[in-house]
């Protein structure tokens, strides 16, 4: 059988699988799986679905976007969002409400960046991050301060 092309997917369940002191066996019993299937998902000849994917990593308490991104079910910007939006949704120290709130001032702020980087990606050759170059930075200050009218 041809070893599948689902990245160093299995090399990371095995690291993983050993530092957390589980023999195989132990891992495809607590994950709900065969033995056999796991170990052909260690050895890279098949390729796990991403339930199983979710189930091998809550067996080993580990993320299971890390484990998409390796299988190439999800990639890595799509998992710091998903990782983001699981640490706001989990804080025990704020409430519901706020916790939307965050979500919402987070979605706008990667919505707002996305825009300029693809307006920026057209005139932008120097390599710098849109928006902060140092003709931008003092424009917002300035022009507050010369429209206000002089206090008495």
């Amino acid at each position: 059988m041809a070893s599948l092309n689902v990245g160093n997917l299995g090399e990371y369940l095995r690291e993983q699988r050993r530092s957390a002191q589980l023999s195989l066996r132990q891992l495809a019993e607590a994950a709900g799986v065969s033995n056999p299937y796991l170990s052909q998902i260690e050895r890279g000849l098949r390729k796990p679905s991403a339930e199983v994917l979710q189930q091998v990593a809550k067996a080993l308490r580990i993320s299971a976007e890390t484990l998409y991104v390796r299988a190439g079910i999800l990639d890595e910007k799509e998992r710091e969002e998903l990782e983001t939006r699981a640490v706001i949704l989990a804080d025990p120290s704020i409430n519901e409400r706020q916790k939307q709130v965050l979500l919402q001032i987070y979605d706008s702020f990667r919505k707002e960046n996305a825009a300029e980087s693809t307006a920026g990606t057209a005139g932008d050759v120097s390599g710098a991050d849109p928006g902060t170059g140092p003709e931008e930075a003092p424009a917002p200050a300035a022009a507050p301060d010369a429209e206000e009218p002089p206090s008495r």
